[in-house]
């Protein structure tokens, strides 16, 4: 029996409001995991509204760069429209209480994430401003390295760095070292940019510290924590096979040779040991306490805190030890130094957290658990995986985060929360996180070295390895559903 014109168009109408929803959950990240509302407003004016609202933020988003306007302020403003509308809509209906709860479910969660972020970045810039990451690449300079051997150490250091630190920061610090020595080789500059964007994205993939994407299926429950590195070897092959291809095409000869010395400043290795007692201490709070991992986290803030305290109060009597041990030397260079030493202050390393990208994220999460509390993301989920094969639907949806961004995708598929094995959402972790390495601009990682290298490593110059770095993408995905067959 034909179903009456009015049940198409309606149907059509609500298949066309998923689509479009759909698109701005995947270009846009949201860590919400809000369950709809009694009332269905997918279809209602505020539904309508607060979506095209949404579309509206995201592309003034996409416009930064053109705009020169920070992408934290468009979905602050979004995020406060589309909840006065819920719940606007909601006191009318008599129910005011549901939607502040609503709100308050994703406040909460968005909260959890913000404190882990936050003594994360703070880890981080403690370890900067204590020069681990200039001493690293003054070694490597130093090292002379021929152009293919260094092709291969950034890859693997990026690699390895970002299974535990911010893939951003780790690209950021091996591009400064491709930059430093290889200066005005614009082509190895860029490949070794490609490489070390492949490189972070997949070291990322495997560790649940390693990626937002991947501390927020922890933190939700999906996946347990030991789970994570069963995706080690689909990452090293994910990382590998575009390396190898690409590293035919660097001429295996030695830059010029460069003198830099750099000196850890006092506390510098302490401060590296704090941070794994930290992430331990986070792992095992989640674990065994059941308690989220912000938790320990925060508790390994308050143990850096005491750090800095001792380094302060400390600092008179180091001085004055080293200025005698550098005046028997002679070493007046060091003495020199001595002088501009300034205290360790915990509070201006918090400070210095990318808050811009903080509140980026408060704007997104709150938009999408409004959106999802309309309804949108129940009919998504049911667009996209009852549909679809769950493991199509992972793959599909990897290759969709290269649009924008490697989080996002993740973040959507929490919120629609399907049912799915722990293979699947293993696969989902993987493809997600490796997926936006197919474009420059498609991870937080290829971003930054777009400014970081303007001008020589290009969103068009990536695009022309894109079907290498594809094969490597569908490789580790044949990998991990051959090792992990069992998980399925």
């Amino acid at each position: 029996m034909k179903p009456p014109d009015n049940a198409i168009a309606g149907r059509s109408q609500r298949q066309v409001m998923v689509l479009l929803f759909a698109f701005c959950c995947l270009a846009v990240p949201s860590l919400s995991f809000a369950a709809a509302g009694s009332l269905d407003l997918t279809r209602s004016l505020a539904g309508i509204l607060s979506v095209l609202i949404f579309v509206l933020a995201y592309a003034l988003v996409m416009a930064e760069e053109l705009l020169h306007m920070r992408k934290s302020k468009p979905v602050l403003v979004a995020a406060g429209l589309i909840w006065a509308l819920v719940a606007w809509v909601y006191v009318q209906a008599g129910l005011p209480d549901e939607a502040e709860m609503a709100f308050r479910e994703t406040l909460l969660e968005y909260t959890e994430l913000l404190l882990f972020l936050l003594v994360a970045m703070t880890y981080i810039n403690a370890m900067e401003e204590r020069r681990v990451f200039d001493a690293l690449r003054a070694w490597l300079v130093r090292k002379g390295f021929s152009y293919r051997s260094l092709f291969w150490i950034t890859g693997v250091l990026a690699f390895g760095i970002s299974a535990i630190a911010n893939n951003m920061t780790t690209a950021m610090l091996m591009c400064a070292v491709v930059l430093k020595v290889a200066e005005g080789d614009d082509r190895f500059i860029s490949l070794c940019c490609i490489n070390v964007v492949v490189a972070s994205n997949a070291g990322g993939a495997f560790s649940p510290f390693g990626d937002i994407t991947t501390l927020m299926v922890w933190q939700a429950g999906q996946v347990a924590f030991t789970d994570f590195f069963k995706l080690l070897v689909p990452s090293i092959v994910n990382f590998m096979v575009p390396a190898v291809i690409m590293s035919c095409f660097i001429h295996n000869r030695k830059p010029e040779s460069l003198s830099e010395n750099v000196w850890l400043k006092r506390g510098a290795r302490r401060i590296i040991v704090l941070f794994l007692i930290t992430v331990a201490i986070s792992v095992l709070s989640h674990s065994v306490l059941h308690l989220p991992p912000a938790m320990g986290m925060m508790f390994g803030l308050g143990l850096l805190q005491f750090f800095g305290y001792y380094l302060r109060r400390s600092l008179p009597r180091s001085l004055e030890r080293k200025r005698e041990r550098y005046s028997r030397r002679g070493d007046w260079k060091k003495l020199e130094q001595l002088g501009s030493v300034v205290p360790f202050d915990i509070f201006s390393r918090i400070a210095r957290s990318e808050w811009d990208t903080l509140l980026f994220f408060y704007g997104v999460v709150m938009c999408v658990g409004g959106l999802g509390f309309i309804g949108y993301l129940g009919l998504l989920s049911e667009t996209l995986y009852g549909s679809w094969n769950p493991v199509w639907a992972n793959v599909v949806l990897g290759l969709m985060s290269a649009v924008v961004d490697n989080i996002p995708v993740m973040f959507a598929v929490l919120s629609m929360a399907p049912d799915m094995s722990t293979g699947n959402w293993l696969l989902i972790t993987l493809t997600a996180g490796v997926g936006g390495s197919l474009l420059s601009m498609g991870s937080a990682a290829g971003v930054a070295l777009m400014g970081q290298a303007r001008g020589i490593y290009t969103f068009a110059r990536h695009l022309r390895w894109a079907p290498v770095i594809l094969l490597g993408y569908i490789a580790s995905i044949g990998v991990h559903m051959l090792i992990n067959a069992g998980l399925f």
